[in-house]
Parts: structure tokens; sequence; C-alpha cells
């Protein structure tokens, strides 16, 4: 009997240490509720997110390779236009002279881009730069591909050359589809390495170009300044107020490091935990409504977590919820946020020498798929009606009976002393944050399919998988195969649930920097 007794006190007290013991990991883990009643609607979804996307440079876009990233891109994550710089660079061969100093125009090479552009569903958002060698004051360049950043040695000769390429493309296109495009004056003309004239010298060039556009038809959308860091927004809405120039929309631009151009990665820069971008585009878009131009669309025509094309952030799974996280706090407040870029075939500083070299885009030379691209493939696959969710990372949204939810979690890591170059090189881990608890309601009865992804940490996460190859300069077949199935997307969870009473609910633990989308699809 006493033995008995014991025993018994002795299972007693192991289950007591047993539920003290999962209560205490509860409470550590931090609860998420997205509480959902499907019939309750915020509104027709701000698809903002895939407006726009970014790209290097307009001779790039002739590869083979480029175009076929860019097809897989527009594919999976829905952008509808398309930015790069050099338009009227040199290898475009647009703009000559005679001995005797007259205009000699070529469009060729440009037709043949935008007709590739136009054929898979996508338009360009035009950035008129840089200045045609022949058509330069100067011969200040930057990038390894030497695009010239001064002003126009004639603003007459200038203003003819770009109302003869706006009447180019009317004739060739249509006034009804150019109606549609953006054009876009300059590239970060406040920043000494893209425009060696003064503020008031860009002025003159847009007075000019705008002009000359709008010369072609009044219709076009025409804007600017297209600056660095947010800068000359007031300044610019100023000088078209007071010399009644006209604007169609806004645009600048954002990273969240400081400083402006690292093309090498020598600056050894640090992702801030201030919010730069977000609040940049809040900072652009109050002074556009304090203006006499309130009301005008505000793009952000490039931005990203840094603005180095050698910053291993942007091959990471942090990344992507970074991306998210920002998108998320600028909904509603910008027109577009062209992430900048789609592909690592990117040129700035040179031909990238690695695999994953910390470039801009969301695949990387060999087509491989990194975490950010997941991001925006998410969110190309949230239906068209949002619903209203108190949950500040996530969105829901639904298209007929079927259910979308797509939530994250952002967590700033403390770097210490070290820079992006250094502590994102290295296999970075992610702590458990989260169980999340949904709860749905008011769906109809009847059997869906759950499809649950995840992007994070060793999910679709090929650049840890890169790092932990020892990461080889260059890729076998082989190799190259493993790291497109360590980002093929396959769904960690599949299955067939009941929906009874119009409820559902599931339980999903969360890691730092992790990303879910769920699809609950009726059959």
């Amino acid at each position: 009997m006493t033995l008995n007794v014991t025993i018994k006190m002795k299972r007693f007290v192991l289950i007591c240490n047993f539920i003290f013991l999962l209560f205490s990991t509860l409470s550590a883990q931090q609860v998420r509720h997205i509480d959902i009643d499907f019939q309750k609607e915020k509104g027709k979804h701000n698809k903002f997110f895939n407006e726009c996307i970014g790209a290097g440079r307009a001779n790039e876009g002739l590869r083979a390779d480029w175009q076929n990233q860019l097809k897989i891109v527009k594919q999976g994550c829905g952008f509808k236009y398309i930015r790069f710089h050099g338009i009227f660079h040199d290898d475009m061969g647009v703009y000559t002279e005679t001995k005797d100093g007259r205009a000699v125009y070529n469009w060729q090479y440009i037709d043949k881009l935008y007709d590739f552009i136009l054929k898979i569903g996508m338009k360009p958002f035009i950035e008129l730069s840089f200045m045609p060698k022949a058509l330069a004051s100067g011969k200040q360049t930057v990038f390894w591909w030497k695009a010239n950043v001064t002003p126009p040695k004639s603003y007459e000769k200038y203003r003819n050359f770009i109302k003869a390429f706006i009447s180019h493309l009317t004739v060739r296109y249509g006034e009804e589809e150019l109606k549609t495009w953006y054009f876009e004056v300059w590239n970060e003309p406040n920043h000494s390495s893209f425009f060696s004239g003064s503020k008031e010298d860009y002025f003159k060039i847009y007075k000019n170009a705008v002009n000359a556009i709008k010369e072609v038809s009044s219709n076009y959308k025409v804007g600017g300044p297209s600056t660095a860091g947010v800068g000359w927004v007031k300044d610019f809405l100023d000088y078209l107020d007071n010399n009644d120039v006209p604007i169609d929309f806004v645009s600048t631009h954002s990273y969240n490091v400081n400083g402006f151009l690292d093309e090498f990665g020598d600056k050894q820069l640090k992702l801030r935990k201030y919010p730069q971008v977000i609040n940049g585009v809040k900072y652009a878009y109050k002074k556009i409504q304090d203006s006499k131009f309130k009301g005008t669309e505000l793009h952000f025509t490039e931005w990203s977590s840094s603005y180095s094309s050698r910053d291993p952030i942007h091959d990471t799974y942090i990344n992507a919820a970074f991306v998210l996280n920002t998108l998320k706090n600028v909904e509603g407040i910008a027109n577009s946020m062209s992430y900048w870029v789609f592909t690592d075939i990117f040129e700035e500083s040179g031909i990238p020498t690695t695999p994953f070299h910390g470039g801009f885009g969301l695949m990387n030379l060999q087509g491989i798929k990194k975490p950010t691209y997941y991001s925006y493939h998410y969110l190309n696959q949230l239906g068209d009606i949002e619903l209203q969710n108190s949950d500040a990372e996530s969105w829901v949204c639904k298209q007929g009976h079927d259910l979308q939810l797509l939530f994250w979690d952002y967590t700033y890591l403390d770097q210490g002393s070290k820079s992006n170059q250094t502590f994102y090189k290295e296999n970075i881990a992610s702590k458990q944050k989260a169980s999340v608890n949904i709860k749905v309601s008011n769906m109809e009865d009847g059997l869906y399919t759950l499809e649950v992804h995840k992007t994070g940490y060793k999910h679709n996460d090929a650049y840890t998988a890169y790092y932990e190859m020892g990461q080889p300069s260059v890729l076998s077949n082989g190799i190259l195969n493993d790291l497109k199935r360590a980002s093929n997307n396959q769904p960690i969870e599949q299955k067939v649930v009941e929906i009874k009473s119009g409820k559902w609910e599931h339980v999903i633990n969360l890691n730092e920097n992790d990303i879910v989308f769920m699809k609950v699809t009726k059959l």
C-alpha cells in the first residue's frame, strides 16, 4: 500500500513539473491572435506593392537570361511596371550627331526592349536618363558602364531629343497606350555621383523635358524629382508652383541604411532599427499634401533595406520579413513602392563574380529565387477583397469562398559592432517567437484544401544552404539543382479540412523573421 502511494506521488510530481514547464514555455513565447470574420470586409485589396519593380540598366534587358527571369518574376509576383537606368546610354545607340552638328536619332534597341516588356504583360516606367555622350556638356560618369551624369550642352537640342523620343513612342505604340506609362525625369539629381549640375540645373532639365512631352500629349504622365533619400521634395514642389510647371506624380527613393552610394560594399553599412523607409514615405506624402499639389500620386521608384549592390542582407530571409514589414506600414500612403531590383543580372560595379554576392535581386545570377522573391509571390496570391483584421503583421483576404492569409514576424537583430557585410554573411539561425492562433468565422460550410507555405530560416532559404555548402564561387549542376530545391516553395502542410458551423481554427508556431502564407480553398 505504501509503495503504491509513493509511486502515485512521484507520478503526481512529474505531472506537475511537466505542466509547470509547459506553461513556462508558453508564457515565454508570445501568443498572437488573428481573428477573422469572413463576412466583414475592409474593402478592395490595395495592390500597390506590385505596381512596379526595378532593374539595373536598359541594355541588360536585351539579354536572354534577363528576359527569362523577368518572365518568371512577372508570372510569380504580378508586377505591372518596370523601371531601369540608362535608356539614353550610348550602348542603346539613341543619339549621335553628324559632323555639322545635326542630331541623329535611333530607337531600334529601345523598340526591341519595350516590345518585349509589353509582350509579357508589363509596361515601362521610363526613367529619362542619363545623358547621351554627344549631347552631354561634360565627361563625368558613374558606374562600370559609364553613365554620363552631366547636363545637356544645349537645352534646345535636349528638348528636341525628348520630343522626338516621345513622338516616336506615340507613333509606335499609340497615344492610348502611352497614357498608361510614366515618364520620370532623371535619377537622383541631388546626388553628385548621379548629376554634376546644381539643383537649378535639374529644375531646368525637368522643365524642358516635361514641356517637350506635354507638347506631344498633355495626357502623358510626367514626374520627378527622383531624388535620393527623399531629398528636394518641398523645394521641387515650390519651384513647380512658382513657375507654373506641370507635374503628374512625385517620385523619390529611400533605403534603410545611412548614406547614398556603395557600389563595391566598401562602406560597411548597418541596417538601421529606425524605420527610415517608412518615415521617408510618410514625410514625402505630407509634403505633397501640404502643397498646391495635394492628391498627386507618390511613387517610391527605388527602395530596399540597403543601397549597396554588395550587401549580403539582400540574400537573407531577414530581408524578406523587412520588406513585408515596410510595405504593411506604407499601405495607403504610397501609390507604388518599386523594389530595387528583380535580378542580380546587374552591373553597376561590374560583372558579379560569385553566385551570392549581396546583389539587390529577387533572383540571383543563376535564377535561384531568394527569400524576398517569396514575399512578393505570396502577396500576389492574396485575393481581391481584404478582410478586417487587427493583427499588425498580416494581410487576410478572400476571393469568392476562398481565404488567404499572409502573416510574418519582423524582428530587428542587434548587430553589435558588426556591419551588414560581416553580420549577414554568417549563419543566422532564428529563435522561436510566437504561437499564432487563427480563428475564422462565417465561412461557408464544406470541405476545403489547406495549404501552408513558409519562408524563413532554412525554408525557401537558398542562401543559408549556400553558406552551409562552404559558399562555392562556382556552382556545379548538382549544387545548382540542390540550391533550387532549397527554394522551391514546397508546402509545409497540405490537407483537406472540413468547416462546420462556419468556423475554422488553426495554430502554427512562428520563429523570428518567418513568413507564412496559407490558402484555404473550397473543394
